[in-house]
Parts: structure tokens; C-alpha cells; sequence
């Protein structure tokens, strides 16, 4: 019969110290695997935010105004026909909300697509939906250029019902947006 090892405050500590190791070496690896395909899928996601937001264009270029990534879109004459803003803010409900906003060229809200959300399901995350076209909270068409609010602060934009925290803060990346816009948007 084997001998029994014995149990001691030094074996424990080798034993949680080599699962440790163990975990955290696999941990590392499915880190390094993923990181890649996670970061393509990203790039994809945003690339059809672009597209999805703008008004018809022929070309693209990318461009940084601000510090903030932005993509204008050109017609075929070579004029600005609208630019996809990437913005966020953190005071929705659940904290931070990323939105890809686009303009046409005279700054009027041409789509978005929300890309990251942290607000409660059925509610603040109806975001997505609400505010474009023919929703209750329709933004599309509009131009922000005195500053988008929801009715309840004196706008003209209808809130998520039971959700004006996220709808203020959807009024505030639109709005943060287009001074982007503002500052890159005119050629």
C-alpha cells in the first residue's frame, strides 16, 4: 500500500501554486488565440457601421478630427457627401453607450448604429431601434446644430419610454458627434 503524503501548509501552497500557473498559462494562450479574431471581427463591425450610416458615396478616406476616428465619404465629383463619426459617452444608465453617427454634408443626421452598450435590456438598449427613422424617437434628417434634447429637457426628440437616462445620453454622443463634424466636416 502507498504511503499517504502527508498534509502540510508547503504542499498546499505547491499545489494552488502549480493549478495557478497551470490556469493562468492556459488563460494566456486562449488570450493570444482570440485576440486576432476578436480584433477582426471589431474592424468588420465598424466598417459596416460606416456604410450603413452614410449617405451614397464612391469613396472613402479615413481620418482622425480631434483625436476621434472619422470616415468621409466623397461622390463621384470629389465633394464631401457625409462623414461616420465614432462616438461614446459615459453617462448612459449603464454606463458607457458607442455609437458610429453619420452626416450627409450639410450636417444632417444621415443614420447610426449603436456598437457598444452597457444599458438594461428592454429598455435603455432599445437605443438601437428608437431613434431611427419612422420610430417614435426619429432622429434621421435632423440637424443638430443647436443641440439635440429630449422633449422632457425642452427638445424635440421623444425618450425611450421609462429609459431618459440613456436617451439624454444618446443626445449627448449625437451632439458630441456633430461638433466633431463641425471641426472636419467642412472642406
Amino acid at each position: 500500500m502507498a504511503k499517504k503524503a502527508q498534509s502540510s501548509l508547503i504542499n498546499m501552497l505547491l499545489s494552488l501554486t502549480v493549478i495557478a500557473v497551470v490556469a493562468a498559462a492556459a488563460l494566456a494562450f486562449v488570450s493570444y488565440v482570440t485576440a486576432e479574431p476578436i480584433a477582426q471581427a471589431q474592424k468588420a463591425k465598424k466598417e459596416a457601421a460606416v456604410k450603413a450610416v452614410l449617405p451614397a458615396f464612391d469613396r472613402l478616406e479615413e481620418a482622425v478630427v480631434d483625436g476621434t476616428a472619422c470616415t468621409k465619404a466623397y461622390g463621384a465629383d470629389g465633394n464631401l457627401v457625409g462623414m461616420a463619426i465614432e462616438a461614446s459617452t459615459e453617462k448612459g444608465f449603464g454606463g458607457h453607450l458607442g455609437a458610429m453617427v453619420g452626416f450627409d454634408a450639410e450636417g444632417n443626421i444621415s443614420g447610426y448604429q449603436i456598437l457598444e452598450t452597457a444599458e438594461t435590456p428592454g429598455l435603455g438598449a432599445k437605443a438601437g431601434e428608437w431613434f431611427q427613422k419612422g420610430n417614435k424617437g426619429d432622429v434621421i434628417g435632423k440637424n443638430p446644430s443647436t443641440g439635440l434634447k429630449v422633449k422632457k429637457d425642452g427638445g424635440e426628440v421623444d425618450a425611450i419610454s421609462g429609459s431618459t437616462i440613456t436617451s439624454r445620453a444618446f443626445c449627448e454622443l449625437i451632439n458630441n458627434a456633430y461638433e466633431i463634424f463641425q471641426k472636419g466636416g467642412t472642406e
